[in-house]
């Protein structure tokens, strides 16, 4: 490496080429645009010399990160040419007028007028290409988005009998890799930084799909370091207990005591910051802000709730990783507390997240939970963030069929609007009607689901269509489909616990240890009895717990 440059980007570079022209302006009828796609090398010549501009849209097939490159054929007038860019998540998206919060959507560039200009760094799908400058000609040629993305393999997998899981698999994976930029984010068109709050299905996600990856630990250190006590992480307290249960999910699958040790200071530093944080009757007083997420917002009964477990399940893990730096001082106070904590009861409610973290907690009866608030309307009142966390909940009260229904009703929607990862937030009610598609142009007196949607801070096309935290149920199939539980650190003992149920006939899949590869198939044989192979490193003890 040149001795100037510091520091190589994680991140590779590839091209992508549009698959095919949505729209375009009633200038460009009779213009062969479509060559362009089959073609790269093909100029087309488009001139502007009506009154309407030319303009038109791409679409590149699936959502990515970057840009795109522009190119432009020898010109007789020597002159940059200006175009508007607009990139869109969505057509409407790209056709319209998009937030520009977090990264540039819409803008005028210069096209040199014999080579090529690269312009953006977004999550897009769409773009839409407008002449601005009239009577000028414009010698197009060579248009490719400029992926970047890291360059990893899928170590883990999932496949079954279901084609809708398959592809909710697929997307929720291809999701989360996106968001797996230079740092970790939680979006690639809005919300493009380190919020630690969503990392935890993100690492969740990410582990079973890649195993090691050194940028959640960059990550997780970029967040501590610029909040020095007695900060809270992103300006909301509930985040910095989300980085501590991240760190102790990070040791126990992959045990990094070096890393750990490096945490030391600041663990111990934030233990003590939440020990302060329960009154004497065991009741969480965490200050503003007070958030679980966007769809909890308003009701302060569930966010206390959530709260409460949220605090207790992050004193649990503090104890875990205090335990392994032997803290034995801190850990004490950490258990007389959660003492404290289990003998006060939250006011009652029916707010499926925060109840979700009362099970996961174990502060709540899965079974009592599960029958009394997530069967209840089972489709209202989810957010893509929080429904890992039913999911989990409802795994735990041993509703692995209520779970593949609520993967397959509440995910399985997006797709249908065309969706090729998974959102920021969701509504089954936004269907109601007739809604149009991200993919397509959306008639006058018609809804979008992207523009005409959403509440808090996803209103219309701020609304990321690509946010890793709506990743979950890639790692849940794993989990408790496949049935992969690893149960001691390093995943070096891992039972097996397969559901089929009645839907599926196989499953099968991979999943990534510090030690190799662990390959799994499950199958009904004509009794209806699962039988399972497995193959594992030497170093993974497998036990086979059953199987429904």
């Amino acid at each position: 490496m040149l001795d100037f440059l510091k520091e190589k980007d994680v991140r590779s570079r590839f091209t992508l080429f549009p698959v095919r022209v949505v729209w375009k302006s009633g200038s460009l009828q009779n213009i062969d645009l479509e060559g362009l796609l089959s073609n790269p090398q093909k100029t087309v010549s488009i001139k502007y010399d009506g009154d309407e501009p030319p303009a038109f849209v791409l679409d590149f097939g699936r959502e990515i990160h970057g840009g795109i490159q522009l190119g432009q054929g020898m010109v007789r007038d020597k002159t940059p040419l200006p175009l508007k860019i607009t990139f869109g998540e969505s057509v409407v998206e790209a056709m319209g007028e998009p937030d520009q919060d977090h990264a540039i959507h819409d803008s005028t560039v210069l096209l040199p007028w014999y080579g090529y200009n690269e312009v953006g760094t977004t999550g897009f799908r769409f773009v839409r290409i407008e002449m601005i400058k009239p009577k000028t000609e414009w010698l197009c040629t060579g248009i490719k988005a400029m992926v970047l993305i890291q360059d990893l393999e899928y170590l883990g997998s999932f496949n079954s009998s279901d084609e809708l899981l398959n592809k909710i698999w697929k997307t929720g994976a291809y999701t989360v890799h996106l968001c797996l930029q230079d740092y970790l984010w939680d979006g690639i068109k809005r919300d493009r930084l380190v919020w630690i709050g969503d990392m935890h299905v993100e690492t969740v996600v990410l582990s079973h799909l890649f195993g090691y990856n050194a940028t959640i630990e960059k990550s997780l250190d970029f967040v501590r370091d610029n909040t020095p006590l007695p900060g809270w992480m992103n300006g909301i307290s509930s985040y910095s207990l989300w980085w501590v249960i991240i760190q102790e999910y990070w040791y126990f699958m992959f045990s990094r005591k070096e890393y750990l040790e490096q945490q030391r200071g600041y663990l111990k530093g934030l233990v003590q910051q939440m020990l302060k944080c329960v009154d004497e009757n065991g009741k969480e007083i965490l200050p503003e802000a007070r958030f679980l997420d966007w769809s909890t917002a308003e009701n302060k009964d569930a966010i206390h709730s959530g709260l409460q477990s949220l605090l207790y399940w992050a004193f649990v893990c503090a104890e875990n990783l205090l335990q392994e730096l032997d803290e034995t001082d801190l850990l004490t106070q950490c258990s007389k507390i959660r003492e404290r904590m289990r003998k006060y009861h939250a006011p009652e409610h029916l707010v499926k997240q925060s109840r979700a973290l009362g099970v996961i907690a174990g502060l709540e009866n899965p079974v009592r939970v599960n029958e009394e608030c997530f069967k209840r309307d089972p489709l209202s009142g989810l957010s893509t963030f929080y429904g890992f966390y039913v999911l989990q909940a409802k795994a735990m009260a041993g509703d692995f069929t209520g779970g593949l229904d609520l993967i397959r009703n509440y995910w399985g929607p997006m797709l249908k609007m065309g969706a090729t990862t998974f959102w920021e937030h969701f509504d089954v009610r936004w269907l109601e009607g007739d809604v149009v598609p991200i993919h397509e142009v959306v008639p006058q007196g018609k809804k979008s689901i992207h523009k005409d949607f959403g509440e808090h801070c996803y209103v219309g096309l701020r609304h990321s269509l690509c946010h890793g935290w709506a990743s979950g149920p890639t790692a849940w199939l794993m989990q408790y489909i496949l049935g992969i539980q690893p149960v001691a650190p390093s995943c070096k003992k891992i039972r097996i616990v397969p559901y089929l149920g009645d839907s599926l006939d196989f499953a099968e899949g991979t999943m990534p240890t510090p030690f190799g590869l662990v390959s799994i198939r499950h199958e009904k044989d004509k009794e209806g009895k699962i039988k399972t192979q497995f193959k594992a490193p030497k170093e993974v003890e497998i036990v086979l717990a059953g199987n429904k």
